[in-house]
């Protein structure tokens, strides 16, 4: 569970610096001219600012993330055959795909996993794990190469950062309404916020955007579904659905717990309650799902 939730976690964790940032300073710009009641037009502009900044800047902090956090090593000069192969199906991929070649990298880990990250289409990054090279076929790699390129192909980076910053303003937003509650009916402060709001906010921020990120998590789910059929689609149907069993058999890698939801190989949690916070389905609705898919028909509608 404590690598489920430390995504959520990541995702507010900008929020929250920024929350305790304007109650050092005794931010109190969302009260009306009487300084006792709610303007709630000028909360929910706040919200939405603070809300959608601090998503996009995850998103544009997402690189360097991966490449401190996992320790990518980015392949500028190719120094072996694996590696010349590994550029020239990225490029490839790329082409086909009408992207800006992204960077890519190997990151240390005996487990197979990968992941692709970045702040938009044409600035990104896809990585591969020493485990995964060892343990996969070249068309299962291949296949694992263009999972991530249509993750990048579908901007799922920008779309999961849009969706968490309105997440995000309806937390903050909703947060402090009940910081006002608190504030006004229990401690019956009749002027300006007590140190009860601002610790009532900050609480409330927590469980609300752990609450929340359910929808985040559903989206991350349904995208690995699309993103299994472009792999399939830029490779074969066979080669993707044998990349995931390779997965299936081994451990999940060890991806630094912020970019688990960027990863391929997680394996998704079969209890209800855990499985509304996995950011990936089980690995084996995923073989199900590709083997009942029609590729050329969903290459038709997706991939053109």
């Amino acid at each position: 569970m404590k690598r489920i939730f430390f995504f959520i976690i990541t995702n507010i964790a900008i929020l929250l610096v920024l929350s305790i940032f304007l109650s050092l300073i005794g931010f109190t710009g969302i009260l009306q001219r009487n300084g006792v009641d709610l303007d709630y037009d000028s909360l929910m502009l706040f919200s939405l600012v603070f809300g959608m900044g601090g998503s996009f800047i995850s998103l544009y902090m997402s690189k360097w993330m991966a490449k401190s956090m996992a320790g990518v090593q980015v392949i500028k000069n190719p120094s072996n055959e694996f590696e010349k192969w590994y550029v020239d199906v990225v490029k490839k991929q790329a082409k086909q795909l009408g992207l800006k070649n992204p960077e890519i990298g190997i990151f240390n880990s005996p487990q197979p996993n990968a992941f692709a990250t970045g702040s938009s289409r044409n600035n990104s990054l896809v990585a591969l794990s020493t485990g995964l090279i060892s343990s996969m076929k070249r068309d299962e790699v291949e296949a694992v190469i263009g999972h991530e390129m249509s993750h990048v192909a579908n901007g799922d980076m920008v779309t999961l950062s849009l969706i968490q910053g309105i997440i995000n303003a309806f937390v903050i937003f909703f947060s402090r309404v009940i910081g006002h509650f608190v504030d006004r009916v229990i401690l019956k402060n009749e002027r300006g916020y007590g140190i009860g709001y601002f610790f009532t906010v900050i609480f409330a921020q927590v469980i609300l955007g752990i609450l929340a990120s359910t929808i985040v998590c559903w989206f991350s789910r349904r995208r690995e579904f699309r993103a299994d059929y472009g792999g399939a689609q830029l490779t074969s149907k066979a080669s993707m659905i044998n990349s995931l069993k390779v997965l299936q058999k081994m451990s999940a890698a060890k991806l630094p717990d912020q970019m688990l939801a960027f990863g391929i190989s997680n394996r998704g949690n079969q209890g209800t309650v855990r499985k509304l916070f996995s950011t990936h389905p089980p690995i084996s609705d995923r073989i199900a799902a590709l083997e009942q898919a029609n590729i050329s028909e969903y290459a038709k509608q997706h991939m053109n």
